[in-house]
């Protein structure tokens, strides 16, 4: 009864989809900022409304996003740098990139505001199958180009897909695949509550294809919560099926993926097998990887597997008899055409330098980085580079410890903004003559990054990459904008969400989400996290006034 009174004064029906809603999500969650703008003015255009709710006590939006706006207002008039024009419209164009946080988390709360749940839910549904389809449809279209069902073991066309082939499947953001792997893994969890269990099954395979094992870590120790906490027999059921998929993957269908793990697991913790190091040397050459192998030993190598594909391929050539009446009437075996060898240079990696190593790399020559950590931290650890990246950032502020309170100022240590105020053009296109680069990023983050990306190509991870967005909040806004974020946002859903709901295991999972990458200036997943925790809390106040 509640939601047909409340559809009768919002205008609109139960259970249908609030397509604005709808075409915001899909506009605001792709990855070009024009795009983003535009999902912003059009959303704005057809619900004209500017009444945010901040107050200081229960106020209707997080007031983390007034806070950060305020912290890097203080710093820049602080800093000194208010008549540095370049440093100016980096200043702006972060305090522009909080404004659209704002502006965004107010529409989806206006939608839950004016919508009864059934018909949010149904958008969010529609929502997730579009994306659902968009990455099966990428995927597809690999298997047609390489005529290889599980593209993720296929090595011809020197390896393009092959271990990589998850960085293709982006789904509707069009941005990086770890983008969509965390917007599956919210909809392996929304889905296991909703108790749709066949799209927490679809949710949990698109997941597994875009290879991403931090995002795939990140959802098992969630789900290991709800398991134990939080679940029914039947969420307990799909919770096992979900593990027994990400094992199958690793072990069945990428298992370059399993070793990448494994590897890196031994690395950080000093682990290696014994049995390995002593059968090394047993090893013919031919089955050893390339990267352990000198130029002249991969050159031996490339020549005997050439040589002996050869050999096999005249092998097969020679035509035999068939047994029986079949040879007495003097039919022949039909002859066996070889295939393409793996061991030819098509089925190699090729180590060329790619478009955006190119750019990193000029921008390398021509600004002082890659230098310092290279020397002085990576070659004495074996930690990722995302962890020495928070090395860095506690060591800067104990070594300056003014900053600590409110940190360097936007722009200034660590965001996607600074990089992106670089003018090097691989996180975005940036004018080269309004550039900047402040020299605390140059010689701590801009260095480890410029280290690890314009090197080798198995560096070129998300373990080693030090986007963070508590590497940012830390850096550019200090401790009052870390305990902000703790308190006036994650707190400020805590304290209204319900405790038996996907809510706790959505923050939960976003909590270690945010370890990633600089979310906020992607302005993407956690609109969605917003949306879906508003949406629990609008729930809770039904449910009140029902049972009243």
């Amino acid at each position: 009864m509640k939601n047909k009174i409340l559809a009768f004064v919002s205008g609109t029906k139960p259970g249908r989809i609030d397509w604005k809603l709808l075409i915001f999500l899909l506009l605001f969650l792709n990855f070009k900022l024009i795009i983003k703008l535009a999902a912003i003015v059009v959303i704005y255009l057809l619900r004209a409304d500017l009444r945010f709710g901040f107050r200081i006590k229960n106020p209707r939006l997080p007031l983390f996003y007034l806070l950060v706006i305020f912290i890097g207002l203080v710093n820049w008039f602080v800093s000194g740098l208010i008549g540095n024009f370049n440093y100016s419209l980096v200043m702006a164009m972060g305090i522009l990139c909080w404004i659209l946080c704002i502006l965004a988390v107010h529409q989806v709360k206006l939608s839950v505001e004016k919508n009864d749940t059934v018909t949010i839910h149904r958008t969010l549904l529609v929502f997730f199958i579009i994306n659902i389809i968009i990455s099966l449809a990428v995927y597809a279209s690999i298997v047609w180009e390489t005529g290889a069902i599980n593209a993720y073991r296929y090595q011809g066309n020197y390896q393009k897909y092959f271990i990589g082939t998850g960085d293709y499947i982006k789904g509707l953001t069009f941005d990086t695949s770890t983008t969509n792997a965390v917007l599956n893994a919210i909809g392996v969890i929304y889905f296991l509550y909703r108790e749709k269990y066949g799209l927490v099954i679809i949710s949990m395979a698109v997941l597994l294809m875009t290879g991403s094992n931090l995002t795939n870590f990140l959802l098992v120790c969630t789900l290991i919560f709800v398991f134990l906490f939080q679940s029914n027999k039947d969420q307990k059921t799909l919770i096992l099926v979900c593990f027994l998929m990400l094992i199958t993957f690793l072990v069945k269908v990428s298992p370059q993926n399993n070793q990448y793990v494994t590897t890196a697991f031994q690395k950080v913790f000093g682990i290696q097998s014994h049995d390995k190091v002593n059968a090394k040397a047993d090893i013919p050459i031919t089955q050893k990887p390339d990267s352990v192998l000198t130029g002249d030993e991969q050159k031996q190598k490339f020549a005997q597997l050439y040589l002996d594909s050869i050999n096999a391929a005249l092998a097969k050539k020679n035509r035999k008899t068939l047994p029986g009446p079949l040879a007495a009437m003097g039919y022949m075996q039909r002859p066996l055409i070889p295939g393409d060898s793996i061991h030819t240079p098509a089925f190699q990696h090729r180590h060329d330098t790619n478009a955006i190593e190119k750019k990193l790399l000029q921008f390398v020559d021509t600004v002082s980085v890659a230098e310092i950590v290279t020397t002085s931290v990576i070659t004495k650890t074996r930690l990722p580079g995302k962890l020495i990246a928070f090395q860095q950032t506690f060591r800067y502020l104990k070594e300056h410890p003014g900053k600590l309170a409110t940190g360097t100022g936007i722009g200034n240590f660590s965001s996607k903004l600074a990089f992106r105020a670089t003018a090097m053009n691989v996180t975005g296109s940036y004018p080269a003559r309004f550039a900047y680069i402040n020299n605390d990023f140059r010689v701590n983050h801009l260095d480890l990054y410029a280290y690890y990306f314009a090197g080798k190509d198995d560096y070129h991870s998300v373990v080693n990459s030090p986007n963070s967005t508590y590497d940012q909040l830390l850096g550019e806004y200090g401790l009052a904008g870390l305990l902000g974020f703790l308190w006036l946002y994650i707190g400020f859903f805590v304290k209204k969400v319900s405790r038996h709901t996907a809510a706790i295991p959505l923050i939960l999972l976003m909590l270690g989400v945010f370890f990633i990458e600089y979310w906020f200036e992607h302005l993407s997943v956690v609109i969605v996290f917003e949306l879906l925790l508003f949406l629990n809390i609008k729930e809770i106040t039904d449910q009140k006034i029902e049972t009243a």
